[in-house]
């Protein structure tokens, strides 16, 4: 095969991998290709270039490949653009600190099959957050963590051998806090109230919903119904929200897209850099699946991630400041009714299931 023809070739599987999660089906080898977009401008960018460079564009068939290639970079580009460290920051940067009302979250997907803790533990030790919450941990790594987890004098506990057990501990006090099992009795998650140094109080839920795979789950459905469920929950919430942990979905995705809207949350990322956190062995395949999503009273102080753990993920570390006062500055637009309605669809079909 020629060059030319080896770009045309790909610049028709590019327009396909584009479009091909714009089909409302939740199969897993549909919904996969919502995490690609970063990958698929770079190589569409690559092959752009190449074609200007190696070919004169002559033809009207020229001009028609090429002028689908740009569309189909364009696309891909503003999918992703919010993630870019542009500083257009959908949650503003701290802005009158009250270290009272501030708080900082340690969030890691450890890997149940990693046996080695001392990483973790000395990346915690570096950052010494209020908040710790672990993914993928079953009894050994409760154990091992008991190191570090000890000074922390609230705790729900939920470890198991699926990978899917949680942890969570603080340091600042957690009121009826809830382990639930929202769509399926092997999957837990979080929810607590949770009591600022300032005696404020606001909603945390921690969720790790199962990812579209054929080795987990041959469809989205369970994950999607999850995040709705936990954004209806927000809706509802009358006091400020936080969502953490890994969401095994990319936050352009539509079905992020409807849980923010839905849960009139935020996305903590948007303006400061993708911090992608799975894959961590991997320099080209890899995203952001490990979030923090808040309502309009907060505000960043810090964001970053932690050091690598011999884990997929790296660690996500977040300080927060709760700004209730200047919350109108970055209020959501309210989901509609069509939204709320697809998002309690979403639900449903998990129930049918």
């Amino acid at each position: 095969m020629t060059l030319k023809g080896f770009l045309q070739v790909f610049g028709i599987i590019a327009v396909v991998m584009t479009l091909v999660p714009l089909i409302a089906a939740d199969y897993w080898w549909i919904r996969i290709f919502d995490y690609l977009h970063i990958q698929l401008s770079l190589l569409t960018l690559t092959a752009i270039a190449a074609y200007f460079i190696r070919f004169e564009v002559k033809r009207i068939e020229d001009y028609i490949f090429m002028g689908v290639l740009i569309a189909c970079f364009t696309f891909q580009v503003v999918k992703i653009y919010p993630y870019f460290p542009h500083k257009n920051y959908e949650v503003g940067q701290v802005s009158s600190e009250n270290t009272s009302n501030k708080f900082s979250l340690y969030s890691a997907n450890v890997l149940q099959e990693n046996e080695n803790p001392d990483l973790i533990i000395a990346d915690i030790k570096k950052q010494n957050p209020d908040i710790l919450l672990f993914t993928e941990t079953n009894s050994r790594w409760k154990n091992d963590l008991s190191k570090i987890t000890a000074s922390y004098p609230y705790k729900v506990e939920a470890p198991l051998d699926n990978t899917y057990g949680m942890l969570l501990y603080s340091k600042l006090a957690l009121k009826n806090p809830q382990l639930r099992y929202l769509v399926d009795d092997s999957i837990p998650s979080i929810h607590s109230v949770l009591e600022l140094r300032s005696g404020k109080e606001i909603m945390f839920h921690a969720i790790h919903p199962t990812p579209p795979m054929p080795q987990h789950n041959p469809s989205s459905t369970d994950r999607d119904a999850e995040m709705m469920k936990v954004a209806l929950m927000a809706r509802d919430s009358k006091l400020p929200v936080v969502v953490a942990g890994d969401f095994n979905d990319v936050a352009w995705s539509s079905t992020t897209a409807l849980f923010q809207k839905v849960g009139g949350l935020l996305n903590t990322r948007i303006g400061r850099g993708f911090y992608n956190t799975f894959d961590a062995n991997s320099f080209w395949m890899r995203w952001s699946l490990d979030h923090v999503f808040v309502t309009e009273e907060f505000r960043v102080s810090d964001f970053k991630l932690g050091s690598k753990i011999d884990s997929d993920h790296l660690p996500l570390y977040i300080e927060l400041n709760l700004e209730s006062e200047k919350a109108a500055e970055q209020k959501p637009k309210p989901a509609t009714k069509e939204e709320i309605k697809s998002a309690r669809n979403q639900v449903e079909k998990s129930k049918e299931k």
